[in-house]
């Protein structure tokens, strides 16, 4: 049986990615900052999971101690959590504003990915997704903060997929547009639904084993910002 971890996992994409893995049969270890949410998702799929906060430096390495524990060994990693605030111009963006952002958009999926290609890179196989968003392929203002950190994850995936292909991983970059999730402070009904993104998602890490998508841009229909 096949293993995954998917962080963010309590609500819109993240949720979607872990019910719709573990009906594909594989064993899922989930995460989130909320614990309410994920002991939740917990009794309903059946599957090991932890609150924690990716935020903390050290949150990588005691969340695959805990999988490791629970699982033996990672095959999948989905790095799904995020960190966003409303639509801001630069001069009202805090030292915390930066800070916040880096720790989860950057460092904790870094870091996160460091733990899972050790594991991977000895089994000679695995994949590595890092949902980013397409904002990574835009430039939007009042967002610079999200953006910039979303063009970094880009730019580790872009190296990581050269690194990690040596050993056998398959590394691959999402890039969905606009989803209607608790993510945004409005609904948008018109936007996609997260099972939708979900389901695009599972599609890369389902596919066959001679075959690897290394970049995944989706977008509503109605998303013209690009």
């Amino acid at each position: 049986m096949r293993t995954a971890l998917i962080t963010g996992a309590t609500r819109g994409i993240g949720r979607e990615v872990a019910r719709q893995l573990k009906a594909a049969g594989f064993a899922v270890f989930i995460t989130g900052r909320d614990l309410q949410l994920v002991e939740s998702l917990q009794s309903e799929l059946g599957c090991p999971g932890l609150a924690m906060d990716l935020a903390e430096a050290e949150a990588a390495i005691q969340l695959f101690a805990a999988v490791r524990q629970a699982l033996g060994h990672v095959d999948v990693l989905v790095n799904n959590a995020g960190f966003n605030k409303a639509k801001q111009p630069l001069a009202m963006v805090t030292t915390e504003d930066l800070d916040a952002s880096y720790a989860v958009n950057v460092r904790a999926p870094i870091l996160l990915a460091r733990e899972a290609l050790k594991d991977m890179a000895a089994h000679g196989s695995g994949h590595i997704v890092n949902v980013i968003s397409s904002v990574a392929h835009a430039k939007m203002e009042n967002y610079s903060v999200y953006s910039t950190m979303k063009y970094a994850l880009h730019g580790f995936t872009g190296c990581l997929i050269k690194e990690a292909r040596q050993t056998g991983v398959k590394v691959t970059g999402v890039y969905p547009g606009g989803v209607d999730t608790t993510f945004r402070p409005n609904a948008r009904p018109d936007y996609m639904r997260p099972e939708s993104a979900a389901r695009m998602i599972v599609q890369c890490i389902t596919a066959p084993d001679d075959v690897v998508v290394h970049e995944l841009t989706f977008r509503p229909i109605v998303e013209t910002n690009f």
